[in-house]
C-alpha cells in the first residue's frame, strides 16, 4: 500500500511503496538492522540469519573501532546505538522513515532518515548525529547507507567506472569473487576481513572514479546501483558476512581523507546522501548487455535525480549552447574574433553562446596566475568593450553566457592581498598555493561577498544569462581553518557551503543558467548536479574518442544535463562533421568549431543537426538510457546508446562505428515482437519510411541504412568514422 504507515510488532518494522519494500527487524539486543530491501517479488536471499548489518557504522576516538560496524562486530569496543523511537512522513511524492537510535553510555542518538520517491525502486539514506552527552566526541567516520544480505560474493560481478581527465565514464566489471573471497569459517568467529574498498579524495569529487558503483547478478537478472552524494571525499565497501554480501557507502573518512568532527554537547553533525537504486531485467553478465538489470537501475536512478534536483525551466526547453572554447578560440576571446563566431552560431541554430575563458585577460604574461577580479579587458575588446559583444549575441537572438573559475584568486591577482587570510584555504596558518593559484573558502563571508559582488555586476548589470562555472586546481586533502578540526572537515564543510552559495545565487536570479564544469567531468557528484542545471562531461578533443564518454554519459547524469562537445571544423570532410554532430545529439549539445569559417555545405550540416536535435529534446527530457550493446568501452569499434521515452511507443538509438565489420545488429528488447519503424534523423533525412507488420528500414546508402527485424536493428554504416541517430516508432 502506498505511504502505508510502518507496522511494528516489537521485532519487525515493514515500509515502502508499491515499487519499493523495506523490513527492519528488532533483535534482542535492541539493535534495528535492515533484513531486506528489496523490489516487490523478488526472491529472498540464501544468506545467513546474521547477515543483515546495524543501521549505522561509526568510529569515533577512544571508543574503539566498529562502533555498531559491519565488518568486526564480534570485536567492537564500542557502545551500541540502539532504537528508541522511528518516525513516518509523506510529502510530495516521497515517503519518509526517520529510525532513532540511541547510545546511554555517551549520550550519542543517531536519526537515520530514509526517504524514497513513490513509485521508483530507489532508497536514498542519510544519517544526523546528535550530542545529547555531557562530553565532547571525535568522530572519525560514519556510514550514510548500510545495506548487507546480499547474494555471497561468487554469484555477483561487481561494476566501476574510470573517470580520468579526457576519459570519463569507463565502467569495468569484475568478478566480486576476485576480490572478495567466502572465507567465513565458524572457528574464527568473524567474516573474512577482505574487501573491495573505492574511494575518491581531494576536490575532484569524481577524479579517479565515478562515485558511483554496481553488483549484478551472474547468474540472474537483479542489479544494485549506488552513488555518494558528496561534493568532496567518499567511499564505498563491499564485503562478506555470513556468506553473503554487504555494501557500506560512507562519506569522507578520517583513514582516507584526513576528515574528522568535533561534536560538542548539543551539537549535530549530518552525512552525505547515500543512494542505492534497484533493478531486474532480462539478463546479466560482464558487459550488462541489452535488456539488464542493471540498465533498469540506471533508468531508476536517472528518474531519482530528475526528483531529487532543484527544478528549473532549462530542464525540459534544453536550449542549445555555442561554447568558443574547444577547439576553436581555445581561452583567447576578442571582439575581432567573436563577431562572426557569434553570427555564424545564430545561423546555425544556437540559442545560447558562452564567450568562455579569457575574456578578463589583459596581461601579456598569461592571465592563470592573475585570475580572481573578473573584469572585462579592454585590450580584448576595445569598441564598446565587452558590453558591445554580448549585445550582439542579444541581437542575434541567443542569451549570453559568460565562463568563470569562482573558486580561484590568482597569486598575482590584487583580489589575493584584499580580502582577509581566513577567506583562503590554509593548513597550519599557511595559504594554500595550488598551480599559482589561492583556494577561496566560501564559509567565510568576505569570500562569499567577493563573489555575490561578481555576479551581481555579471548577471545583475551585464544581463548575462548563462554562467559555466569551472574549476581547474585539485586540493588535498583541504583546509584547516578557524574551527576545523581536520582538512578533510574543512573540505567538506567549504564545498557544501559553495552549493549552498549557488542556490542562493539561483534564487536572486531564477532564470539564470548555470553549467557545473571542473576540467571537463571531475566534479560529476549527485550533490552537485542538484543544483546547478547542467554538466560538462568530458574536455576530450579527438572527436574519435568522444563516444564512449558520450554513450556513457548517461550513467552519471540525466541526458538533459550532460553537456556533450559537437566541435565541427572546416578542415573536416563530411563524415567526421556528421560524426561529431551525431554524438551529441541524444545529451545537451555544446557546439564550438570554426562555423564562421565554413562554406555553405559545411555549415547546412551543421543546421540540419541542430534542427534534428530540437525534434527530439522534448523526449530526452523525461527519457531514460539503455545500452543495447552494453556499457561501452574505450576502444569499441561500434558504440549504441539508446534512450527510451515514457510511454515505449519511441525510442531513439545513437549508434557510432569507429572500425570492424561495416553491419551490426543492435537488439531493443523492450519492443521486440513488435511492429516498428525504423527511421534515420541524423546525419541527413530519411526518406518517407513504410511500415509493415514486420519490418521497417530507412535506407539511406551514402550514410548508412536501418532494418527493424521484429526484435532489434540491423545498422550498416558503410564507412568510418559513421555516426547514426535513429528513431524507432511503435504502432502498438
Amino acid at each position: 500500500m502506498v505511504g502505508a504507515a510502518p507496522v511494528d510488532t516489537g521485532r519487525t518494522i515493514a515500509w515502502g511503496h508499491w515499487a519499493l519494500e523495506a523490513e527492519f527487524a528488532t533483535g534482542p539486543d535492541g539493535e534495528l538492522r535492515l533484513v531486506r530491501l528489496a523490489r516487490p517479488g523478488d526472491p529472498v536471499s540464501a544468506s545467513g540469519a546474521g547477515a543483515p548489518l546495524h543501521l549505522v557504522e561509526l568510529t569515533a576516538l577512544g571508543h574503539g573501532s566498529g562502533w555498531s560496524g559491519p565488518r568486526f562486530t564480534g570485536t567492537a569496543l564500542g557502545p551500541r546505538l540502539r532504537h528508541r523511537a522511528h518516525t513516518l512522513g509523506e510529502h510530495d511524492g516521497w515517503t519518509r522513515l526517520t529510525v532513532e537510535l540511541h547510545d546511554p553510555g555517551t549520550g550519542l542518538t543517531a536519526f537515520v532518515e530514509l526517504s524514497s520517491p513513490i513509485g521508483l525502486p530507489v532508497l536514498r539514506s542519510r544519517v544526523r548525529l546528535r550530542n545529547d552527552g555531557h562530553e565532547p566526541l571525535v568522530v572519525q567516520s560514519v556510514s550514510s547507507l548500510l545495506l548487507g544480505a546480499l547474494p555471497p560474493p561468487d554469484r555477483l560481478d561487481v561494476h566501476r567506472a574510470r573517470n580520468d581527465w579526457l576519459a570519463e565514464c569507463r565502467w569495468y566489471t569484475e568478478a566480486l569473487s576476485d576480490t572478495v573471497a567466502d572465507i567465513s569459517v565458524d572457528v574464527h568467529q568473524h567474516d573474512s576481513r577482505a574487501a573491495l574498498t573505492l574511494t575518491g579524495r581531494g576536490s575532484w569529487s569524481s577524479g579517479g572514479h565515478l562515485p558511483m558503483g554496481a553488483l549484478t547478478e551472474r547468474d540472474g537478472d537483479r542489479a544494485w546501483l549506488w552513488q555518494v552524494e558528496s561534493p568532496a571525499g567518499w567511499r564505498w565497501d563491499l564485503g562478506e558476512r555470513h556468506h553473503g554480501t554487504y555494501l557500506a557507502l560512507n562519506g569522507p573518512t578520517d583513514a582516507e581523507h584526513q576528515w574528522r568532527i568535533r561534536l560538542e554537547p548539543g551539537s549535530e553533525f549530518t552525512t552525505v546522501p547515500g543512494v542505492i537504486a534497484l533493478g531486474s531485467g532480462l539478463g546479466s553478465g560482464p558487459r550488462a548487455g541489452p535488456g539488464s538489470g542493471l540498465d533498469d537501475a540506471f533508468g531508476a536512478l536517472t528518474s531519482y535525480r530528475r526528483a531529487v534536483r532543484r527544478p528549473h525551466p532549462d530542464h525540459a526547453a534544453l536550449p542549445v549552447v555555442f561554447n568558443d572554447y574547444m577547439n576553436t578560440l581555445m581561452g583567447d576571446p576578442t571582439t575581432e574574433r567573436l563577431l562572426p563566431l557569434i553570427d555564424a552560431a545564430a545561423e546555425a541554430g544556437s540559442e545560447y553562446f558562452c564567450v568562455d575563458s579569457g575574456w578578463y585577460d589583459d596581461s601579456t604574461e598569461g592571465w592563470w596566475d592573475s585570475v580572481g577580479e573578473w573584469l572585462p579587458s579592454s585590450r580584448r575588446f576595445p569598441d564598446g568593450g565587452i558590453q558591445a559583444v554580448l549585445d550582439r549575441i542579444r541581437e542575434r537572438g541567443m542569451v549570453p553566457g559568460l565562463w568563470l573559475e569562482p573558486e580561484v584568486v590568482g597569486v598575482r591577482s590584487p583580489v589575493a592581498a584584499e580580502l582577509p587570510p581566513e577567506a583562503f584555504f590554509q593548513r597550519d596558518g599557511v595559504r594554500l598555493v595550488e598551480q599559482g593559484r589561492h583556494q577561496l573558502d566560501l564559509r567565510h563571508p568576505a569570500a562569499r561577498a567577493h563573489l555575490d559582488r561578481t555576479v551581481d555586476r555579471i548577471v545583475g548589470d551585464w544581463g548575462v544569462g548563462y554562467l559555466k562555472l569551472d574549476y581547474n586546481i585539485l586540493v588535498d586533502p583541504g583546509t584547516c581553518g578557524p574551527g576545523d578540526v581536520s582538512p578533510g572537515a574543512g573540505l567538506l564543510g567549504h564545498a557544501q557551503a559553495y552549493l549552498d552559495w549557488l542556490a542562493e545565487v539561483l534564487e536572486r536570479y531564477p532564470g539564470l543558467v548555470i553549467e557545473n564544469c571542473a576540467s571537463g567531468g571531475m566534479r560529476m557528484d549527485g550533490a552537485t548536479l542538484a543544483v546547478t542545471q547542467l554538466q560538462s562531461t568530458s574536455d576530450q578533443q579527438d572527436p574519435l574518442r568522444c563516444p564512449p564518454i558520450a554513450a556513457a554519459a548517461p550513467t552519471a547524469v540525466p541526458p538533459e544535463q550532460g553537456a556533450v562537445w559537437a566541435y565541427p571544423q572546416p578542415a573536416f570532410d563530411d563524415d567526421l562533421i556528421t560524426f561529431t554532430l551525431g554524438g551529441a545529439l541524444l545529451g545537451r549539445i555544446h557546439l564550438s568549431g570554426h562555423l564562421d569559417r565554413m562554406p555553405e555545405h559545411q555549415l547546412a550540416l551543421v543546421r540540419a543537426a541542430v534542427a534534428v536535435y530540437k525534434t527530439v529534446r522534448g523526449d530526452l527530457a523525461e527519457a531514460l538510457p539503455f545500452w543495447p550493446l552494453g556499457l561501452p568501452g574505450w576502444t569499441d569499434e561500434w558504440t549504441a546508446l539508446g534512450m527510451r521515452v515514457p510511454g515505449d511507443r519511441t525510442a531513439y538509438l545513437s549508434v557510432w562505428r569507429r572500425g570492424g565489420e561495416s553491419g551490426i545488429r543492435v537488439p531493443v528488447e523492450h519492443l521486440a515482437g513488435r511492429a516498428v519503424t525504423a527511421e534515420i534523423l541524423h546525419p541527413s533525412p530519411a526518406p518517407s519510411p513504410s511500415q509493415s507488420s514486420s519490418a521497417s528500414a530507412s535506407p539511406c546508402p551514402s550514410i548508412g541504412s536501418v532494418v527493424w527485424d521484429g526484435g532489434g536493428v540491423r545498422v550498416g554504416l558503410p564507412r568510418t568514422p559513421g555516426a547514426l541517430l535513429i528513431r524507432l516508432t511503435s504502432a502498438e
